[in-house]
């Protein structure tokens, strides 16, 4: 493929009024873009091109004007704007696995004409075979060969461990800020539709950064759940002596496992699974990172919200969790509490108390 793309070093979309629209394929969450790769079309993530728009906001309200309900997640609103500004004509949707109102969208879709091809993650990680079956049914709707797709994975994993590469820089060696490691981690949901330019601009950027200085902070924090809505949380964390060295879900896009095929890979992969997976891969993170807090973004409306109980059961560092609804910059409540929260993980830095611990963790200033 040779797509037209805006000359920045850092990824971002292609000009999408000049792409193929009979190869373009919209996806609606993180999905086998191996697949959709081997069998010659053009994945673009419907999120990133709803989040990359500078009318955002607007297909967040366009979508209500639609029909979409006011108290649906704005990231479907999103989606589903994004699909018809952009003139999308077939969409993978995940129907299970991530978004609970993604079969209603999917249904949306379909009478207004889109085509849709269903995705399904099991219920169980380890239901191999419900997910074997799912890889092999999405390799025959797209009139590809699933062992195309196993052959296409290994070319992804070379440009993958390069963004790894990227992530291992932000937390160990504190070259690569909080912001850049989530453009780059969210990026590999679709790899900007081009994995051989998506791979060129890693390479650029890793050149870039090794003759950087170091982020000097001492408050290192992870973000965790989905990612952010807001524009400017991270540049705004930066400005106040926080060093995001973690983002969680971002980095579960970029596939961070060695594995050998799709069937383990998707099934290591923990979004789509059950909360305790993800709980274990916080705790080792926390660990391995030094993390002494984190900041768990929920979205207004979100199915997932839910798990903010289970996640403050078991994560023994300070957590924040913010909520935001559309598009746009923090306001003011939201920058105060942020404030709030890193003033108190910077003094914690010499003494935490278990009373200003249990404070935080129950929710008084999360």
């Amino acid at each position: 493929m040779n797509l037209k793309f805006h000359d920045n070093l850092l990824p971002t979309l292609p000009i999408m009024q000049e792409l193929p629209l009979d190869r373009v394929i919209g996806i609606t969450s993180n999905i086998p873009i191996e697949i959709v790769f081997a069998a010659g079309y053009i994945p673009i993530d419907l999120n990133n091109i709803f989040i990359c728009d500078r009318l955002s906001y607007k297909m967040v309200e366009d979508a209500e004007s639609a029909g979409i309900p006011r108290n649906t997640c704005a990231w479907i609103k999103g989606i589903y704007s994004a699909a018809k500004v952009y003139n999308i004509s077939n969409v993978i949707s995940v129907i299970q696995g991530d978004c609970s109102n993604n079969q209603a969208l999917m249904e949306i879709f379909q009478s207004d004409g889109i085509g849709t091809i269903p995705f399904a993650y099991p219920h169980s990680k380890n239901d191999y075979k419900f997910l074997h079956k799912q890889l092999v049914c999405l390799a025959d709707s797209l009139g590809v060969d699933y062992k195309k797709a196993e052959d296409m994975k290994r070319q992804l994993d070379i440009i993958r461990t390069k963004v790894h590469e990227i992530d291992r820089l932000t937390w160990e060696e504190n070259l690569v800020t909080g912001e850049e490691n989530h453009i780059w981690t969210v990026s590999t949901s679709d790899m900007m539709g081009d994995y051989t330019v998506f791979n060129e601009r890693v390479l650029r950027f890793l050149k870039l950064v090794k003759n950087r200085k170091t982020v000097q902070s001492d408050i290192r924090i992870g973000v965790i759940g989905i990612p952010p809505i807001c524009e400017d949380l991270y540049s705004f964390l930066s400005t106040i002596g926080a060093h995001v060295v973690y983002n969680e879900i971002q980095r579960q896009f970029s596939m961070p496992y060695h594995t050998e095929t799709l069937v383990e890979q998707y099934s290591r992969y923990t979004y789509p699974y059950d909360i305790f997976s993800r709980i274990e891969d916080i705790q080792r993170e926390i660990k391995q990172r030094n993390i002494i807090g984190l900041i768990h973004y929920v979205q207004s409306f979100c199915h997932r919200h839910i798990y903010d109980s289970i996640i403050r059961r078991h994560i023994r560092v300070p957590i924040l969790t913010l909520d935001c609804d559309r598009p746009g910059r923090l306001d003011g409540a939201m920058r105060t509490r942020l404030e709030a929260f890193i003033e108190m993980l910077g003094n914690s830095e010499t003494e935490i108390s278990v009373t200003s611990r249990q404070y935080i963790q129950g929710g008084h200033i999360g």
